[in-house]
């Protein structure tokens, strides 16, 4: 696929002096696609307060609980693995559209409701955006983004879905007096109208999906706006010249076509990278706190309304170390911030399973998923969002992100769905020690196989991935 301005960073010449106006528009842009992950948190996170109270409204058992929280995730793989043909055909500006449309729709179902399987459906219609959401964003933004800041907007993707955590969070406690679950669904509808809006009358086309489409004098105006004529130039060549050396692989039978060629023996390292991290980001237990954190609280003794408003601490906790690993990701480096996320993640988890088996107390057991949730959100959280950005080779990297999209929503479906059973089982506390045994294999894992991406062009990722997993490197 073509570069577009980002999937091949350099390190001199015209892309990476971005003048300050274009620099501001591409921000704005930026955010208004982060919209998506906005909403992909906030679907996410609202149901953990309005649970408290569909609950007895519907008089829900505990599977039918777990049903209504991890039913979304069902249509989220779905829509991930749609999206991206689908993104192909019709370009990013317009599929995020009809994402923002297909968000109003599942809105308008959970919130009215009128029994359980009505709110099953409204759940898998905000799933299929959620997931759609999830693989469209970060390839949207990787394809506007300058390569000096690369590293940043891929994850402003995360910042955005933990602030859409933390306003869901705001917003149960708003409605909790009242057990107005409804109205907590319902905000979800004013986001979803930006977002539209957005694609409407703001968001340019992503340059990249202009020039695979034969539109590349189109991105060539889009570009000479922004960064002027040289920057232009050397863009589209750059594409044009990966789009014919692409074409001829394929002419040749040098190359699998479509999703094949992530199975070849050249992109396999890239593809168990992308696989593993998207697994473990769910395995590691992070859903559990997000969905269940009024739940898991409230089981300490505290009101249901108490336990919303600790789930605040965790969301303004979540949005702030995030924050922190967008200004880090380009300076610090991918590979420390995941190994030291990943140990601390061991360890904090850890600990709140054991102030379950030998009943801490609450104040305890809040510290331990807050420290927790530090670790996550400052380090594996966002990284993992910009590593599936960049560890895949430019022509597979919109079938690798996918894929690894998908493994991600399917990972946190397995755990949403049967944490409350497999706590109800074993225990709360020991639960949480199994995920503190997959953070552990998780780290060495990292520590063996995970190269250092900042500051590095596609090929250079590529041979240190093949060196890291010692199989032949790709011809220079």
């Amino acid at each position: 696929m073509a570069q577009g301005f980002s999937r091949e960073p350099g390190t001199q010449g015209p892309l990476t002096d971005v003048p300050e106006p274009a620099a501001r528009k591409i921000t704005l842009w930026a955010g208004a696609i982060a919209l998506g992950g906005f909403l992909f948190g906030f679907d996410t996170g609202v149901i953990s307060g309005a649970l408290l109270y569909i609950r007895d409204d519907f008089a829900l058992s505990s599977f039918q609980q777990s049903s209504v929280v991890s039913v979304l995730l069902i249509g989220a793989v779905v829509g991930a693995m749609l999206i991206g043909a689908l993104s192909d055909r019709i370009g990013r500006r317009r599929t995020l559209g009809l994402i923002a449309v297909v968000f109003l729709g599942g809105t308008a179902l959970v919130t009215f409701a009128d029994g359980f399987l009505v709110l099953l459906a409204g759940r898998i219609v905000l799933g299929l955006s959620v997931g759609a959401a999830s693989a469209t964003v970060p390839v949207y933004l990787s394809e506007i983004s300058p390569p000096a800041v690369r590293g940043r907007l891929l994850t402003l993707n995360q910042l955005m879905i933990t602030v859409g955590i933390l306003v869901a969070y705001l917003v149960n406690l708003a409605f909790a007096a009242g057990e107005q679950w409804r109205a907590m669904f319902a905000v979800g509808a004013v986001p979803s109208a930006l977002l539209l809006a957005s694609t409407l009358w703001l968001l340019p086309e992503s340059p990249q999906w202009l020039i695979t489409h034969g539109r590349a004098e189109a991105a060539r105006r889009g570009i000479t706006a922004l960064l002027g004529k040289a920057a232009a130039e050397e863009v589209v060549a750059r594409a044009e010249r990966r789009m014919a050396q692409d074409r001829e692989a394929k002419k040749d039978g040098q190359v699998e076509q479509g999703a094949r060629r992530l199975l070849a023996p050249d992109v396999r390292p890239a593809l168990v990278i992308g696989l593993t991290l998207a697994a473990v980001q769910q395995f590691g237990g992070i859903n559990t706190i997000i969905y269940y954190a009024p739940t898991i609280i409230e089981q300490t003794g505290l009101t249901a309304s108490n336990s919303i408003l600790y789930s605040v601490c965790i969301g303004v906790i979540n949005l702030v170390m995030t924050v922190v690993a967008v200004r880090l990701v380009d300076r610090v480096g991918r590979r420390p911030m995941v190994l030291v996320s990943l140990a601390l993640m061991a360890v904090s988890v850890f600990l709140l399973g054991l102030s379950f088996v030998i009943e801490l107390g609450s104040g305890l057991t809040l510290l331990f998923m807050v420290v927790y949730i530090a670790a996550y959100a400052g380090g594996l959280g966002p990284v993992f969002w910009t590593l599936i950005g960049e560890v895949f080779p430019p022509a597979v990297r919109a079938e690798g992100s996918s894929v690894s999209t998908a493994v991600n929503w399917v990972s946190n479906f397995a755990v949403s769905l049967t944490f409350l059973p497999l706590a109800s089982a074993l225990g709360q506390g020991e639960t949480f020690w199994i995920f503190a045994a997959i953070c552990l294999a998780a780290l060495a894992f990292v520590a063996k196989y995970l190269p250092e991406t900042k500051g590095r062009d596609a090929d250079q990722i590529d041979r240190a991935l093949h060196r890291r997993f010692g199989s032949p490197e790709p011809r220079p």
